[in-house]
């Protein structure tokens, strides 16, 4: 990300976090921005990196698609789609997963960010003792399921 300052206003006044602290990149290339969720603490910290003189990334391997953020359930996701709206911050708008519902935005550094419920969850089709045993679909992928499970590897 070569710039912060817009991205800083999407975390600080849309999405409410608070700037934490800064640290020198480990790779010795500019610095990165620590910003508090909640209560704070390690899994509640988001680390931006700004490198001005990096190029702009492409999606392939390697790359990261998106940032996912958590939300108990659907009435607080639809808060978010309401501030995301009401700051004018284009989104999808909420999406079914089956697992869960999300909804998407980009952030004016050009990285995507989701936000999604922890609820239903995935222990909607299965019981928790036997979860992963087999291959669990949501029903709007169960038509291809023999496609996927062509392409999948077996785990020795």
């Amino acid at each position: 990300m070569p710039d912060l300052t817009a991205t800083d206003l999407i975390l600080t006044k849309v999405m409410n976090m608070g700037k934490l602290r800064e640290y020198a990149s480990p790779d010795g290339v500019g610095q990165v921005h620590v910003y508090r969720m909640g209560d704070g603490g390690p899994s509640a910290e988001l680390h931006v990196a700004v490198q001005p003189d990096l190029p702009v990334a492409r999606q392939g391997a390697g790359a990261v698609h998106h940032v996912a953020f958590r939300v108990p359930d659907v009435p607080t996701l639809h808060r978010w789609a309401q501030r995301l709206n009401d700051f004018h911050v284009p989104s999808s708008g909420e999406v079914e997963r089956y697992y869960f519902r999300s909804l998407y935005f980009r952030e004016p550094g050009g990285n995507l960010f989701e936000i999604a419920t922890d609820t239903p969850g995935f222990a909607v089709d299965e019981p928790f003792e036997t979860m992963g045993e087999s291959l669990s679909l949501p029903p709007f992928l169960e038509t291809r399921r023999d496609h996927i499970e062509a392409g999948l590897k077996p785990l020795d």
